[in-house]
């Protein structure tokens, strides 16, 4: 059975005003949008994109848009801060495997970013459709693994 992140309770959540960097960053975003859904791509086909999310503690990933159908799985768990396009901000918690699918229509999309909170390192994969029924966003070939 597929869940998506809408099955997900939030351990916290809130409606606040953001700091000012991140209200900027946000906003340079949805100027310039950010296809970067990962901190690496491992891998692309004519069908897919394979990412890695690999975080430090205290480490955060910025803004980046999803408009492209895609799961993600957690690797080791872990407790991680978002903040979301609707201005919300909210804490979730993961567990080793937890997988969710996410899903967009034409011109749909999702905007947020994600911060470590726990003391150990957080590790997702995401997969994305290529298929999908938005076009997928550029990305810098500064992100993508170099082979050996």
């Amino acid at each position: 059975m597929a869940v998506s992140m809408l099955d997900k309770t939030a351990a916290r959540s809130e409606q606040t005003e953001w700091p000012a960097a991140i209200k900027a960053e946000f906003e340079r975003e949805a100027r310039s949008p950010n296809g970067c859904v990962g901190t690496e791509l491992l891998s692309e086909t004519d069908k897919v994109r394979v990412w890695i999310i690999r975080l430090k503690p205290g480490e955060r990933t910025g803004f980046h848009r999803h408009v492209l159908d895609y799961f993600w799985t957690s690797v080791n768990g872990g407790r991680a801060r978002q903040h979301l396009m609707d201005g919300s901000t909210v804490e979730h918690t993961y567990s080793a495997g937890e997988t969710r699918h996410e899903t967009y229509g034409p011109g749909e999309f999702k905007v947020h970013d994600l911060e470590n909170l726990s003391s150990e390192d957080m590790i997702f994969n995401t997969i994305e459709f290529l298929d999908s029924a938005n076009s997928p966003l550029p990305i810098p070939d500064g992100v993508r693994r170099r082979a050996p």
